[in-house]
């Protein structure tokens, strides 16, 4: 029960860090945070949170995470279905507090509210396959940097800053694509509050981090200079 209250509030803090500089400081050009602003946000929160509660729950924040560990064997998969649950539940409060929050601002629209989309809902007009495909290799190069980083071999106390950064260039290249999703939970917390559109969308955003974290685990489990 610790480790999935861990990762209700680590996933809680990931959206309402990362979606909150979206939806509030980025929507102010004059405060200067921009996308590079909001890419920095998403890495920060999971760097934060990495060395706050990954002694307690490995700090997943996101069930494509906690399935790309689970194939590459870092995972037991009875804890699978809490952990996405958890992180789920997370996910929806954060962006409920984000919302409450934003509400409160004379004539508040709820605009695309930091969800991810394609075609249309594109930042950049990008079509369905460049977002899958965007998606599947971002979530993929994600799980080899947290594999890695996190293998018995690798530095014991850098690993939450490789994630972190990590995330933080994830966010840098695909910002324009889909917004940004690599975690199925920060995608649905955002789509329930955005609306008809982003739920409608909702399935490239599981379907693609999936994909892109098995894969990872299949092959990080191949590269892996040892079992652990």
């Amino acid at each position: 029960m610790k480790k999935l209250v861990a990762e209700f509030i680590g996933t809680l803090w990931l959206v309402l860090g990362g979606c909150g500089s979206a939806v509030l400081a980025a929507s102010f050009p004059e405060l200067g945070i921009g996308f590079v602003g909001v890419s920095l946000a998403f890495g920060l929160t999971v760097l934060t949170m990495a060395y706050a509660i990954g002694h307690v729950s490995g700090c997943h924040l996101n069930p494509a995470v906690s399935i790309g560990l689970w194939v590459g064997g870092r995972f037991d998969k009875k804890d699978l279905l809490p952990y996405i649950g958890a992180q789920v539940l997370g996910g929806i409060a954060g962006a409920g507090i984000l919302y409450f929050i934003v509400s409160g601002k004379p004539g508040f629209e709820i605009g695309g509210f930091a969800a991810n989309g394609y075609g249309e809902h594109s930042p950049g007009g990008y079509s369905m396959m460049s977002a899958l495909v965007t998606e599947i290799v971002m979530t993929f190069m994600f799980l080899i940097i947290i594999l890695g980083a996190t293998h018995s071999k690798a530095p014991k106390y850098l690993a939450g800053l490789a994630i972190g950064l990590g995330l933080t260039l994830i966010h840098l290249i695909s910002i324009p694509v889909t917004n940004t999703s690599v975690n199925p939970a920060r995608s649905t917390s955002q789509a329930i509050f955005a609306g008809d559109w982003a739920t409608g969308q909702l399935w490239l955003f599981w379907v693609a981090p999936i994909v892109g974290a098995i894969l990872a685990g299949v092959v990080y489990k191949y590269l892996s200079p040892e079992k652990e």
